[in-house]
């Protein structure tokens, strides 16, 4: 053995391993992930108007466990005037909701999997006060590639709604049986531009009972390491709701995203 070469080789062991280590700790995903997102939009002009959109959203995943919680805000603020005529800013939407799923993962393929799904919702303007919802069941990963996913599961549970108090009705609330089926698909473009769908049902079992869809399509750009700008679209659907309430809420939003 040559020790001329030998020994240098030697010396730039411990740095070479080291640069190994942390490259290896890199590949490593942390078990826990959090993002904070933030939108703003103020007009001026013929009409003033304030919209705030706010989310958080925590990840844990460790060994055959995965939770994931969400939760999201909404104010919009339009300016009005009042019986005086003084213009003043009026409140015309003001609701949160928070989601929160367990996933455990079973089988010998690692696909399939048991969940607890818990969620609640408060509307200060819709047609229910409060909506809640808890689910159970089982789920499969269907599909998993480099650039593409698809997870869905099914169960049972149950709803429970408080309708808001009208000049004709007073407010009532209700429990209800459910069969719930949820639907994620995600798409990467490339490493910085990914594609999201996200579909749920909440099927009343009995016939003239309220029945719940929701549905989330976003895009989000990667800005710079830790910030993204998020596109997305929410429809909301309530089979049953008072006449002078619609059916179909829709909201638009354009925030950005810090991953912690």
């Amino acid at each position: 053995m040559n020790l001329k070469l030998a020994l240098p080789t030697l010396c730039l062991l411990p740095f070479i391993t080291h640069a190994v280590n942390a490259e290896e700790a890199k590949k490593v995903k942390p078990t826990i992930t959090a993002s904070a997102e933030l939108g703003f939009l103020y007009k001026t002009g013929n009409t003033k108007s304030a919209d705030v959109k706010a989310g958080f959203n925590l990840k844990h995943q460790k060994d055959k466990w995965r939770s994931d919680v969400s939760f999201n805000i909404l104010a919009k603020k339009l300016e009005k005037e009042d019986d005086e005529g003084n213009d003043e800013f009026e409140t015309t939407d003001n609701k949160w909701d928070i989601v929160g799923q367990t996933n455990y993962t079973i089988g010998e393929e690692g696909k399939n999997y048991l969940y607890g799904n818990l969620a609640h919702e408060q509307d200060k303007f819709g047609g229910f006060e409060s909506q809640s919802s808890f689910s159970f069941g089982w789920g499969r990963n269907w599909l998993e590639t480099e650039t593409s996913s698809f997870f869905a599961d099914i169960g049972p549970g149950v709803t429970h709604d408080v309708t808001r108090e009208t000049e004709t009705k007073a407010s009532e609330s209700s429990s209800n049986l459910i069969v719930q089926v949820q639907a994620l698909y995600t798409h990467k473009f490339n490493e910085h531009v990914q594609f999201k769908q996200h579909f749920v049902a909440k099927q009343a079992t009995e016939s003239g009972e309220n029945s719940i869809y929701k549905s989330e399509t976003s895009v989000t750009a990667q800005l710079v390491d830790a910030l993204q700008l998020k596109f997305a679209l929410r429809i909301n659907y309530d089979t049953e709701v008072e006449p002078e309430y619609e059916n179909t809420n829709t909201e638009t939003s354009l925030t950005l995203i810090y991953n912690f």
